[in-house]
């Protein structure tokens, strides 16, 4: 068992989902001890692990990571993992790409990325409104989401929450909030997918009491060059989870500056562990 005080071996999302290549569309990862949720690793670092290795494996800088589609399908633990990248197709100016990661030959996780050149910006925009909030992220006090109150891997980011509060049994799912990398590094991809999967899941607004929940599949559009974002200035997460059928829940979250650009698009499925 983990100390729940036990120091991270890294604090830094780069060194953390940090790729080696090892020839022939193999990369080596190590797993650092600290960023665990639950019984493995923080799913969020386990997925920007694997678009990191698909973007060093792509040939062509400008092709720019579009979608990620991933499952993950059992506990990714500390220590060293193997990932396998293999290109579908690459096309004109669109590539497809498979990843996947294992440890001691079972395979853990999953992850298809679209990547593609800039085409036509006369269609830019979304039609989604922009979070009302007034409140600067700055007047917003951080929440001390650590062990035991919350997973370890939360001692990694800064929660600023504008409600409705995990556990508190309101009437319908949904989370808000401030979220940002505690320690700050630039932002690219695989930093994004942290903070999109960082903040707690809809459904627990509803709970009175903590209830194990898990994604088991997570989908994410990228809308923002991750270069242009401030790493210092953090990002507004809204979620909500409009249906649930039998244990598993459809939750959408969204991912925003603070001057009203949208970053990112994420679909996830959780299930309801018990």
């Amino acid at each position: 068992m983990i100390d729940e005080l036990a120091p991270p071996t890294t604090d830094d999302f780069l060194v953390a989902s940090h790729v080696e290549p090892d020839g022939d569309g193999r990369y080596l990862a190590s797993v650092p001890d600290g960023w665990q949720q639950g019984r493995g690793a923080f799913g969020g670092l386990v997925l920007g692990t694997l678009a990191r290795a698909m973007l060093h494996a792509e040939p062509e800088a400008d092709r720019t990571l579009r979608s990620l589609s991933a499952e993950i399908v059992g506990p990714v633990k500390p220590g060293a993992a193997e990932i396998t990248v293999k290109a579908l197709r690459r096309g004109n100016g669109v590539s497809s790409w498979d990843a996947w990661l294992a440890q001691n030959g079972e395979v853990l996780a999953h992850a298809s990325a679209v990547m593609g050149k800039s085409r036509t910006t006369e269609r830019d925009g979304t039609t989604l409104a922009a979070p009302a909030s007034t409140t600067a992220w700055t007047e917003v006090d951080v929440i001390p989401v650590r062990p035991p109150m919350g997973p370890h891997f939360a001692r990694m980011f800064e929660f600023r929450t504008t409600g409705p509060w995990p556990f508190s049994g309101a009437s319908k799912p949904g989370a808000e909030g401030w979220v940002r990398l505690a320690k700050t590094v630039a932002l690219g991809v695989p930093e994004v997918i942290g903070l999109m999967d960082a903040y707690w899941p809809a459904h627990f607004a509803m709970e009175t009491a903590p209830r194990p929940m898990a994604t088991v599949s997570f989908t994410l559009q990228l809308l923002a060059d991750p270069a242009m974002l401030d790493p210092a200035e953090p990002l507004f997460c809204r979620s909500s989870a409009p249906a649930a059928h039998e244990g598993f829940v459809a939750e959408f979250r969204e991912l925003w500056t603070a001057r009203g650009t949208l970053v990112a698009l994420n679909q996830q499925t959780f299930v309801i562990i018990k």
